[in-house]
């Protein structure tokens, strides 16, 4: 973009934001003074014990009576949010209303999967339905503002924080953007079952060097334009009320503190009206990032575009001195605050600052029957079939089994990571839900191992409680008891993989396997010589290659939730066909990552799978990964044939229609996620060699044939070149229709 052109953008959004400002808020602002605008910038949770009986500390009532807390995050219930607000409305001089926010990542009371597995149903209408819940059930006891959703598209499973997001996929996770945000605030945030909704990490937190959490961020504007951005900007799109940065720095200055992407960026090229806010002390962090004390970096955040500091209270401790210095403006104070008022209007707050508050919803509201239903449904959908072998699936429900696995009978980590919200004692284990769907099955279990022998993760993954435990038996005490049940048994289901919190924040892993403890089960499983399932939960992708050699049968089904026993045995003994797809790519080895779908050729691309001197390739593993983007298995198969397009050639905005024949030939019916790729074959800048750019869910009855039509927009055909000018450039195209990235139905247009 050019100097002009963002002179221009500047003064356009300027004029913009004069003409659509709201005059309630404005008579307020004229009313306000330099310390009370300031005051609506703190964003503060309570902490510790509460000595006064009230729904916050002493020391946080006294702020808010002060005028010195815009929001609160962290309380729930109509009784704790009321007394709060109280404080805000009654005891301070002009009764400005609290917000009050929450992280609501994968459902509120009813938990629904973590994101990366809601993902993989590649089912927008079921993502946003569970959003939709989630902001029903949180605004029942009181809370107008969610911190989610998460779109940052992630390429390296090192990162523990995979499990938060919809993938390495830009297309994709913009589509679910969309849906999330859409489900979250409605068509009306005044309403009382809809929230306020926050994208996060402005920008790039997938991308932290290493897959270390917080770390730096060091990519072209390019990348972050074609690859990364497009989920947060389909979220502004959407129509989302807020943005929270992120931790990591960009082009060497901290999100928290970066004008570029706060002002030139979000605000001027993307037209964004909502406030930012700033995660969890970003803005204090930036002193450890090198670039000042407390005041200096508060006034860099503020100056930035930063418009409310969560926790640290840089801003109500710092900006006064920064403005009576001339190192902040009272405008930039104003304008900070003005988004943060405007927010609390549109949920409709000053009409009522109680709006959010009644005792009658969260017995009316939360947890109904109908949500635990959808939660079930929407685990069944996103779990994967990762591998079939010798039909062993689905089972028979009268089927003598030996279930196996510290994971197979536990309550306290089928939520997942980032299920603050939810209550582990609500969830159903996976002997519990066998039990449930299959009554005449003869289940026997047994622990089998530890989810991990070493004391030291043990105690590194327990910090947010107690999710994994080593037993008071021995390693060999426990095997020998699993061993001794497979082998009474007709077929083995071991449940195997992560404890929640080995995945998440702060989550990070050098080692992405299964844990050594549990892949000595499974190899002792296999060798009683016995049918063996493993049900697989993480949340990320693992490394596998050890055990989809083994003659086992993988089912995929990350943390998936309240209604885990009862999804995974309806997928198990067939009530269910899995459909899931993986949203991200599963490599080989460590020592792929980062590995993805989208990759680029090189001006030395390995022409085969075998080494070849001088060109692109590792010597001691493959390029290709383990398992591609898009896949999943089912107990039935289907082919694709006949790929046409429409047109041989279409002018510039000219849209394109795509038609291929699905046949279901196996002997279950199921659902398939058609999906289409496009390659351009000659452009300015180094092409991917083929991007995502469409998908349908299908569902066809056993020998059923369908004829499904997919459509690539103009827009779809457009990427951002060397001078980040959105483009479509005359051409060629190739197509690929498929089962996952790897499709091979192929065809050709050409753009004039």
């Amino acid at each position: 973009m050019t100097y002009s052109s963002v002179v221009v953008l500047y003064f356009l959004s300027f004029f913009t934001q004069a003409q659509n400002t709201i005059p309630e808020v404005e008579a307020l602002l004229s009313k306000m003074t330099i310390e009370e605008k300031i005051g609506q910038l703190n964003l503060v949770t309570p902490g510790g014990g509460i000595a006064t009986g009230s729904v916050v500390s002493s020391n946080v009532e006294e702020k808010i009576k002060a005028g010195q807390v815009g929001g609160l995050f962290g309380i729930a219930t109509p009784e704790r949010i009321k007394k709060a607000q109280d404080f805000a409305v009654n005891k301070t001089r002009l009764g400005i209303p609290l917000i009050f926010g929450s992280d609501i990542i994968h459902g509120y009371k009813t938990t629904f999967p973590i994101p990366l597995g809601l993902a993989a149903s590649w089912d927008m209408e079921l993502l946003k339905r569970t959003a939709q819940i989630a902001a029903l059930e949180a605004t029942a006891d009181g809370i107008n503002w969610n911190f989610s959703p998460m779109v940052d598209i992630s390429r390296d499973p090192r990162w523990g924080r995979t499990a938060e997001g919809a993938g390495e996929d830009p297309y994709l996770g913009s589509a679910i953007a969309k849906a999330m945000v859409m489900g979250y605030q409605g068509d009306d945030l005044t309403a009382e079952n809809t929230m306020m909704a926050c994208v996060k990490h402005m920008a790039l937190y997938g991308a932290s060097e290493a897959g270390r959490d917080y770390n730096s961020v060091d990519m072209s504007k390019i990348r972050m334009y074609n690859d990364y951005f497009p989920p947060y900007k389909a979220a502004i799109d959407a129509g989302v009320g807020s943005v929270m940065t992120s931790f990591n720095d960009i082009d060497g200055i901290p999100a928290s503190g970066n004008k570029w992407l706060l002002t030139d960026l979000l605000r001027n090229q993307w037209n964004f009206k909502g406030f930012v806010v700033s995660d969890y002390t970003s803005v204090n962090e930036m002193i450890a990032h090198g670039l000042g004390d407390l005041q200096a970096v508060s006034a860099l955040a503020l100056n930035a575009g930063l418009d409310m500091d969560m926790v640290g209270e840089g801003f109500l401790t710092t900006l006064k001195k920064s403005y009576d210095e001339g190192k902040v403006s009272e405008a930039q104070i104003t304008n900070a605050c003005r988004r943060i008022l405007e927010a609390k209007y549109k949920l409709g707050l000053f009409d009522d600052p109680y709006r959010y508050i009644d005792q009658k919803r969260p017995a009316k509201d939360i947890l109904r029957p109908e949500h635990r239903k959808i939660a079930r449904e929407a685990a069944t959908k996103s779990f994967v079939l990762l591998k079939k072998h010798n039909n062993t699936l689905p089972l028979k429900k009268d089927a003598n089994i030996a279930l196996i696995g510290d994971l197979a009978n536990d309550k306290t980590n089928m939520l997942g990571t980032w299920a603050p919200t939810g209550d582990f004692k609500l969830s159903i284990p996976i002997l519990e839900g066998f039990k449930n769907v299959a009554p005449n099955a003869k289940i026997s279990y047994a622990k089998g191992a530890n989810i991990t022998n070493d004391s030291i993760m043990a105690k590194n993954v327990n910090v947010f409680g107690t999710t994994v435990v080593l037993d008071k038996r021995s390693p060999e005490e426990l095997l020998a008891e699993a061993v001794a049940v497979a082998k009474k048994a007709d077929v083995v289901v071991a449940v195997v993989g992560e404890a929640k919190e080995m995945s998440g924040e702060s989550s990070s892993k050098t080692k992405i396997q299964i844990p050594d403890s549990q892949k000595q089960l499974i190899r002792a499983l296999v060798a009683t010589g016995k049918p063996v399932v493993l049900v697989l939960m993480s949340g990320r992708p693992l490394v596998i290659e050890e055990e989809m050699g083994l003659p086992v049968s993988i089912l995929q089904v990350w943390f998936p939730g309240v209604e885990a026993g009862n999804a995974i045995a309806d997928v198990i003994f067939g009530n269910y066909n899995p459909a899931g797809k993986l949203t991200a790519t599963w490599p080989v080895n460590v020592g792929q990552i980062p590995i993805y779908h989208s990759i680029k050729n090189t001006g030395r691309p390995q022409p085969t799978e075998t080494f070849l001197k001088f060109k692109s390739s590792y010597l001691d593993a493959p390029n290709a990964p383990l398992l591609p983007f898009g896949y999943g298995l089912s107990y039935t198969d289907f082919e694709y044939t006949d790929l046409k397009v429409s047109k041989t050639e279409i002018a510039q905005n000219e849209a394109l229609s795509l038609s291929v024949t699905l046949k279901n030939t196996g002997n279950y019916d199921g659902e398939e996620v058609v999906q289409l790729y496009l390659r351009d074959v000659v452009r300015s800048i180094t092409p991917p060699n083929r991007v995502l750019k469409g998908f349908k869910k299908v569902f066809l009855k056993k020998g059923e044939t369908k004829t499904v039509t997919l459509d690539l927009k103009a827009e779809d055909l457009k990427f951002y070149n060397a001078n980040l000018e959105f483009v479509a450039e005359p051409g060629d195209f190739e197509v690929f229709v498929g089962t996952n990235s790897n499709a091979t139905q192929k065809a050709s247009f050409t753009l004039k």
